[in-house]
């Protein structure tokens, strides 16, 4: 009999196991939802900055490209929030019933989407306003020093060592701040769609759950974020560069060019699909782990399989896995 502890490898381990039980549904679900999330990462550089991109290696793709409006940045911000959450609630409850062993339905999934979307878009505005409130709290107080020390009569070089030592000091504490906050409302989407609650109520609930486990939480929020945010950027700033290494011969490789940017756009969205999909489960999983931690899973896995264990029965009939506390 296999087992996972609760640990970032065990949590991974886990969403794996419930993915490729059920490689099918969480397939469609990714390309309905994650895939275009990623191309949009992918293309909104180039609609929004054109001019700075394209120029540096192939001009004649700028007649091709139209002017970015000022209407884009609000219509692109409205996509990702709209598809994130709806990502996020059919992800979420298909990972949910996964872990069970339950029947996968996709239509289930789809209407998931209707009873989770207000809970979770009330949730994650409320997350997000708080975490705007730390950053421009910080931001104040900084401000607040620098011009203290103005009025004392300091003199200040902005250019010099002590400003910079200070802007990165401010801005690590901020990245820390903003880090162990998001640790502690890691769970508020899994809870908005699995426990059916909104608002303020899925940000204690998650503080709760989150005992304990945050180093769990901040280890997820580092390889998924990060590791997203590096690829978003790579492809942003490696695309041209690879393009500029290609004109080798002007006059003819501009269908190599065109062939070559489809590719590494399709690769990239591919990988950035997969790397949600797993964050998104893996979020399942560590809420899951949680409850396990603080005692609360115990009386529902009696209740499910009337057993003091999880077992997962999945479709390939294998060893069960079980969930123990270490």
């Amino acid at each position: 009999m296999s087992t996972h502890s609760l640990n970032l490898r065990g949590v991974i381990s886990e969403a794996k196991c419930i993915i490729n039980a059920h490689s099918r549904h969480f397939l469609a679900l990714s390309v309905l939802f994650l895939l275009p999330l990623s191309f949009s990462i992918i293309v909104y550089p180039f609609l929004s900055h054109p001019t700075s991109i394209l120029s540096s290696y192939n001009r004649v793709l700028l007649a091709q490209v139209p002017p970015a409006d000022k209407f884009i940045p609000v219509l692109y911000a409205l996509f990702v929030l709209v598809f994130s959450l709806f990502a996020s609630a059919s992800i979420t409850y298909s990972t949910f019933h996964g872990f069970y062993g339950r029947p996968v339905k996709f239509v289930s999934s789809m209407k998931s989407i209707l009873f989770s979307f207000l809970p979770l878009l009330v949730t994650v505005s409320i997350a997000a306003l708080f975490v705007g409130v730390v950053c421009l709290g910080v931001g104040f107080i900084a401000w607040l020093s620098f011009n203290g020390l103005l009025l004392l009569g300091f003199e200040i070089d902005y250019d010099g060592l002590f400003v910079m030592l200070s802007a990165t000091l401010i801005a690590v504490l901020l990245i820390g701040l903003v880090v162990y906050v998001l640790a502690e409302w890691h769970l508020v989407n899994v809870i908005a769609v699995v426990e059916s609650q909104w608002g303020f109520a899925p940000l204690k609930r998650s503080s709760h759950l989150m005992k304990g486990m945050k180093k769990v939480g901040i280890s997820m929020i580092v390889l998924f974020g990060l590791g997203l945010g590096l690829m978003s950027f790579s492809c942003l700033m490696l695309v041209p560069y690879i393009f500029s290494c290609f004109r080798l011969v002007p006059n003819s490789a501009g269908w190599i060019d065109r062939a070559f940017l489809i590719f590494i756009c399709i690769v990239q969205a591919g990988i950035m699909t997969l790397w949600m999909l797993y964050a998104a489960a893996s979020n399942v999983v560590l809420f899951m782990y949680c409850k396990a931690l603080h005692g609360e899973l115990a009386f529902e896995i009696a209740q499910e399989f009337s057993r003091e264990y999880v077992c997962l029965p999945f479709d390939d009939g294998k060893v069960p896995r079980v969930v123990y506390v270490a």
